[in-house]
């Protein structure tokens, strides 16, 4: 009778600890701090216009676009 009781208590703290972790997330960088963050000076590439310009030529060859990385502030328009 006890290992149920016990067995039952834990059941309901890892569903209580399950339950908590789908709380209020909020992000980190807030909307207007998103244009500092694609910035091309934040590029890893050492001549981020050089390599900008290379993707949009790729792109147009190619006839895709996107899934290279971030490279606008977050409002759609490229």
């Amino acid at each position: 009778m006890r290992s149920a009781y016990l067995m039952r208590l834990i059941g309901i703290a890892l569903l209580v600890a399950a339950l908590t972790g789908c709380g209020g997330i909020e992000p980190w960088v807030k909307p207007y701090e998103r244009d500092r963050i694609a910035d091309p000076i934040m590029s890893f590439d050492r001549n981020p216009v050089s390599s900008s310009y290379m993707h949009h030529v790729y792109e147009a060859r190619e006839g895709a676009r996107g899934a290279t990385g971030s490279s606008g502030g977050g409002c759609g328009c490229n």
